[in-house]
């Protein structure tokens, strides 16, 4: 890449189950504009794919700019897929993503400008290492909680794939023998127990079994087919006990599963993002960090590697993939 091309904007993209959200950010890692859409996943492949493309058209022009001015584009995509392919091989909360060459599509909606694809969760817990809360740290995990949950791990500074570029899918972890189905098709994976989703569906569960709850009152005045992160932040802090006892729930399984990352990889810090995260704050941090240290093995050494919030909020995968776009164009 030229000296001028590496001082051009790149767009970033966080393509989640519920939105997409695409951010141009300049050299300097600021950001420009940005522009959000839902992703409409049950409508196909191709209709997200250009619905994303109109997204970062969007983002571009609400930066003044043309995709002329845009040196590359980076997208996250949730589940297995082969980066240097642009291949998403499988996504188990995107209905009939499987093989499909994503990237190519892409930069075919945004003519020819050059596209990047990593996981959701690699992206994430790079741009905390590059410009979050990570900054200074050589070995950490990632863990975003929203739709599904995401990982990325880094040892040594650097992202770890694996050897099937499909580590960090902590989300598909089991947690829970026979527990509730997942998106991917197994049982008691983290995602089906921790994940936005899985405290929606045990919340509405409650509310069909009669149990009281504000969440009642609120889904028939607003009318909504889906529980937001904001409303369930809302009701937690009011000490509603269905959404508390459920979320506790959530929490306690979180907790079980670091304690275990804890002796696994012994890494120096966990950051938790995504979603609920953001929106519950400490409030949810808290409990969490308490039910892993229980679990850590070594506790005394595990409680020197601290629990946080991640410092990024909903740009941390934005801007992990402008970070990656720009290594990818180097």
């Amino acid at each position: 890449m030229s000296k001028a091309a590496t001082k051009k904007p790149v767009v970033g993209v966080d393509l989640g189950a519920t939105k997409v959200l695409a951010g141009v950010v300049d050299a300097d890692h600021r950001i420009l504009a940005t522009a959000k859409r839902a992703t409409k996943g049950g409508q196909g492949v191709d209709a997200v794919v250009e619905r994303l493309a109109k997204t970062v058209r969007d983002a571009v022009k609400q930066a003044d700019l043309s995709l002329d001015d845009i040196a590359g584009v980076c997208s996250a995509a949730p589940g297995a897929l082969n980066p240097d392919d642009g291949i998403v091989r499988f996504a188990p909360n995107m209905e009939g993503w499987e093989n499909i060459p994503f990237a190519h599509l892409l930069s075919e909606q945004l003519s020819g400008v050059p596209v990047f694809i990593e996981n959701d969760g690699n992206l994430g817990a790079l741009g905390e290492l590059t410009l979050g809360v990570a900054r200074d740290v050589k070995n950490m995990v990632g863990i975003f909680v929203g739709t599904g949950i995401g990982g990325g791990i880094v040892l040594d500074g650097k992202v770890w794939r694996g050897s099937h570029m499909t580590a960090g899918e902590i989300g598909h972890m089991v947690v829970l023998a026979d527990g509730p189905v997942c998106g991917c098709g197994k049982r008691g994976c983290l995602e089906s127990v921790s994940s936005r989703t899985a405290i929606e569906r045990d919340i509405r569960l409650g509310l069909r079994a009669g149990r009281e709850s504000m969440m009642a009152e609120w889904l028939q005045r607003e009318g909504r087919d889906r529980i937001t992160s904001g409303v369930l932040a809302e009701a937690y802090e009011k000490r509603d006990p269905l959404v508390y006892e459920v979320i506790s729930r959530s929490q306690h399984y979180l907790g079980i599963f670091i304690g275990s990352v804890f002796n696994f990889i012994d890494p120096d810090m966990i950051v938790i993002g995504g979603g609920v995260a953001e929106a519950l704050g400490e409030a949810y941090v808290e409990p969490v960090r308490a039910v892993a240290y229980q679990y850590a093995m070594n506790r005394r050494d595990a409680r020197t590697a601290p629990i946080v919030l991640a410092e990024l909020g909903d740009n941390a995968v934005l801007l992990g993939a402008a970070v990656y776009a720009r290594q990818r164009l180097g």
